[in-house]
């Protein structure tokens, strides 16, 4: 199979008439073309609307702030957990399933479900560590082990 070689190339004019005819000369096919304007700036301080919000949080019924979301909470407190236990990432979904624990799309957890919530366990980690709750599970865990 043919090695596919690109480049892109910065430009601060537009090119000349002959441009796209001497990169097609040259074996050079067209991939992409990426346009730019400037707009102005609408100033309405609001943060992108489609950014998500963090597994384990949720709008505040005054819709200023993200609170603690309980049950999703807890999913992250039990994958944290089991873990801990060294629980391999099917073992962590079944759990959650057997709990009756769901994705925020409604579907059950899998292995790659549990694996794309470790980033989010990694940021809650140290938060979730501090709490009491916390030294109440390590105390149970210390025993199972």
């Amino acid at each position: 199979m043919a090695k596919i070689e690109r480049i892109r190339e910065e430009m601060s004019a537009e090119p000349a008439a002959d441009y796209w005819k001497r990169k097609s000369e040259a074996g050079w096919r067209v991939a992409a073309v990426e346009w730019t304007k400037e707009v102005e700036d609408e100033g309405t301080g609001l943060s992108d609307p489609a950014q998500e919000i963090p597994y384990g949080l949720r709008i505040a019924e005054d819709c200023t702030h993200l609170e603690a979301h309980p049950t999703e909470r807890e999913a992250l407190m039990l994958m944290l957990e089991l873990i801990v236990q060294d629980r391999t990432l099917s073992q962590v979904a079944g759990e959650l399933n057997a709990r009756g624990f769901r994705t925020r799309r409604g579907m059950e957890w899998g292995p790659a479900s549990v694996f794309n919530m470790l980033p989010r366990m990694i940021e809650v980690g140290p938060n979730v560590f501090s709490q009491a709750e916390w030294a109440t599970r390590r105390k149970r865990l210390i025993r199972a082990v």
